[in-house]
């Protein structure tokens, strides 16, 4: 059975502002000024471990899931019927998959090797399965089907022995999920013969949703504020102690989405979230998340037209005095930037000013009530 929508909980600012934090952040490590010189926290591990890069991805489809359950209750104390609400899920399931395919195909789309997953896809995935998981069963069904999500990825991961090759493997190209992309997909990855977003890892992705979803339901009941933020917190600390412990046997690694990366980032969303909570909702310190609410508002608009300007000023060519051309990004972080600092920083500073671009473009749309719903 469905879960029934339960005391209508207030309207969680923080969540919007945990949003906005997490746009705001993937504009910030996609857009450095120049790709050779990047701290390390602003970049992802290469293979197993973490940086605080590799929270933003897991945060944001965190944030989906705590939001598909404020908002399907909200619609079902509207009257929608759970047709309705599968038509709207479905168009809107297509839509971010489109533009994923867009922003993967642009400007040239070679469909002989376009990249069919992505960013937007995985979201859209994940997004279109927690969903229809919350649609068909109550908050104990939709725990255990996390908890199935997360034991069948490492027992697929760990025991099922690739043709020619024993169990287990996990280097980068040489495991079962590189092996399932390169089948399924084969030149339609971003790597030779994987994906960091490849169709298993999307189904381990999809518990990161599941626990944002059950983090919703706890958010939602009526209880006080106290109750909300220590169960937040108290769930955190244990999901990270969790998933340190599960790093031993299945490593936290963001490009596999193992399972002890998705209880490792599902405890860093729980704290986040529940310091955000503490500051926005319960202390009511507003003033400093002002942008983080405006980038949230539009987050889907300013993360896809973020990219585009991104890719659009790597294609045009600056002429310069000596005739030589330049992409307009290197032209503008070598001559507005990096006179004001050494590398490293000045390709810091381009990435603020990216961020704070957007910012100003999204406070446009925020002023004259613009939001974009897909």
């Amino acid at each position: 059975m469905p879960s029934t929508p339960g005391p209508r909980a207030e309207r969680l600012l923080s969540l919007d502002v945990f949003r906005g934090i997490a746009i705001a952040a993937m504009i910030l490590v996609n857009n450095p000024g120049t790709w050779r010189s990047v701290y390390a926290p602003l970049q992802h591990a290469d293979w197993n471990g973490w940086t605080p890069t590799d929270l933003i991805f897991p945060f944001f489809l965190f944030i989906v899931g705590v939001a598909i359950t404020l908002s399907i209750g909200a619609r079902a104390r509207r009257g929608d019927g759970r047709r309705q609400l599968l038509v709207k899920i479905v168009r809107r399931t297509l839509i971010i998959f489109a533009l994923g395919i867009l922003l993967n195909g642009f400007p040239y789309f070679d469909w002989s090797t376009l990249r069919i997953p992505g960013v937007l896809q995985r979201i859209a995935a994940c997004y279109l399965f927690a969903c229809i998981v919350v649609l068909t069963m109550d908050v104990r069904g939709q725990a255990v089907t996390t908890v199935v999500l997360l034991a069948g990825y490492w027992a697929m991961m760990k025991l099922v022995p690739l043709p020619g090759h024993r169990a287990g493997l996990l280097r980068p190209g040489h495991n079962l999920a590189a092996y399932l992309d390169n089948a399924v997909f084969h030149r339609h990855l971003l790597h030779h013969r994987w994906d960091p977003e490849g169709i298993l890892s999307t189904a381990s992705a999809s518990a990161t949703t599941l626990a944002g979803v059950l983090t919703g339901h706890w958010m939602r009941v009526n209880r006080t504020p106290l109750a909300r933020l220590s169960g937040l917190f108290i769930a955190g600390t244990l999901c990270l102690v969790l998933g340190l412990i599960m790093d031993i046997w299945f490593p936290i690694n963001k490009n596999l989405w193992t399972s002890s990366y998705v209880v490792f980032t599902a405890g860093m969303a729980l704290n986040f979230l529940g310091l955000c909570y503490w500051l926005v909702d319960i202390r009511q310190y507003r003033r400093w998340a002002t942008p983080f609410v405006i980038y949230g508002t539009n987050a889907i608009l300013a993360y896809m037209l973020s990219t585009l300007m991104a890719k659009v000023m790597i294609l045009w060519r600056v002429t310069q005095p000596d005739g030589t051309k330049l992409a307009l990004r290197r032209y503008i972080f070598e001559n507005f930037f990096l006179p004001l600092a050494s590398p490293i920083n000045a390709s810091l500073l381009y990435a603020i000013a990216y961020v704070l671009f957007w910012l100003g473009i999204t406070a446009v749309l925020y002023r004259k009530r613009i939001f974009i719903k897909i």
